[in-house]
């Protein structure tokens, strides 16, 4: 049996990666890479929903899960 787990949107955090072009984010020990923030979240949320991840909420202003650079 498959136990799907639910988590917040504020979970993602979303950063700017210092020495290359893009952004990269972070939740639940999963990390993706992309060239501009939408591409980023939605790989994000494929990689949750692959592991059987549901995200709950809407994501009103994106620019919100933008933490700092790293």
């Amino acid at each position: 049996m498959f136990i799907a787990m639910k988590v917040s949107v504020r979970k993602i955090k979303i950063f700017k990666i210092m020495n290359r072009k893009g952004y990269g984010a972070l939740c639940l020990n999963h990390l993706t890479e992309g060239k501009t923030v939408y591409q980023v979240y939605e790989r994000m949320l494929k990689a949750l929903k692959r592991n059987g991840i549901k995200v709950n909420g809407k994501l009103d202003n994106i620019k919100r899960l933008i933490k700092e650079t790293i």
